[in-house]
């Protein structure tokens, strides 16, 4: 198995990835940087997600496995005391392998398309937007406030989760939206109830109001100045994760909260 590292920037993190690279190479590893098929994460989730943006490009030919060294780990499947046990894995175990789809994002412009594993993020903290959503080109709702969140299953349990969205249980593939912090009065009316929809529709936004938010996609986020529709739907690229062990999802909820 060709494989590198993506690591946490602490000093534990650097640790834990160079005691990994070395026990991983004593059992048969090729230690690859350029060309990998297995990706160790060591962190968090918030390095999950900067090594999924990293190898965007190649995601259809490599996999993850998450070790947990962070304040988060929900999408790890060991913490760093479980190094042993995930050494002893690799070698009596076949992984069985579960894929994840991202959200896309694509604007007026066309600059470029934004990818993202947890949500995608219209959003103002300084102005009120104001914008009209549309599911599959039929009109939905007439949203007021400072922004709208779209969000997958896996990112359900993230700033979805915040915004008293639904938590989405394993395996269902389906998009949430939710707005927030919406404006309610006699002028202005939307569902404001967290809206969960099938994994293929597509969602637009439209409105001038646009031009003063901001889009941000995982921990990633980029200006819309000048972009008068936004649309949001699930992309064919996937991230897929090698399970050598079963994990229970109910159990990684438990952990989050």
């Amino acid at each position: 198995m060709r494989f590198t590292t993506i690591v946490r920037n602490d000093e534990h993190s650097r640790q834990v990835s160079k005691h990994l690279i070395q026990e991983c190479q004593n059992r048969g590893w090729i230690y690859d940087s350029d060309n990998p098929e297995m990706i160790l994460s060591i962190g968090g989730d918030g390095t999950l997600l900067r090594g999924i943006h990293q190898y965007l490009p190649v995601l259809d030919q490599i996999s993850f496995v998450g070790i947990h060294t962070g304040t988060l780990g929900f999408f790890t499947d060991y913490t760093h005391e479980e190094i042993h046990s995930f050494l002893e894995d690799i070698v009596a175990n076949i992984p069985c392998y579960e894929e994840m789809p991202l959200l896309q994002m694509e604007t007026s412009l066309q600059k470029e398309t934004c990818y993202a594993l947890n949500e995608i993020r219209i959003e103002s903290f300084s102005k009120t937007l104001s914008f009209d959503v549309y599911i599959d080109g039929e009109f939905f709702e007439h949203c007021t406030g400072s922004g709208i969140c779209i969000s997958t299953q896996a990112g359900s349990t993230a700033i979805n989760r915040a915004l008293q969205g639904a938590v989405i249980d394993d395996g269902l593939r389906v998009l949430q939206l939710c707005e927030i912090m919406a404006i309610s009065h006699k002028n202005h009316h939307s569902l404001r109830n967290p809206y969960i929809m099938r994994s293929d529709r597509e969602v637009k936004i439209q409105g001038q109001s646009l031009a003063m938010a901001r889009a941000c996609y995982d921990h990633l986020e980029t200006s819309l100045q000048d972009v008068e529709w936004v649309k949001i739907k699930t992309s064919k690229k996937r991230v897929r994760f090698a399970h050598y062990r079963e994990y229970s999802y109910l159990k990684r909820l438990k952990n989050l909260y």
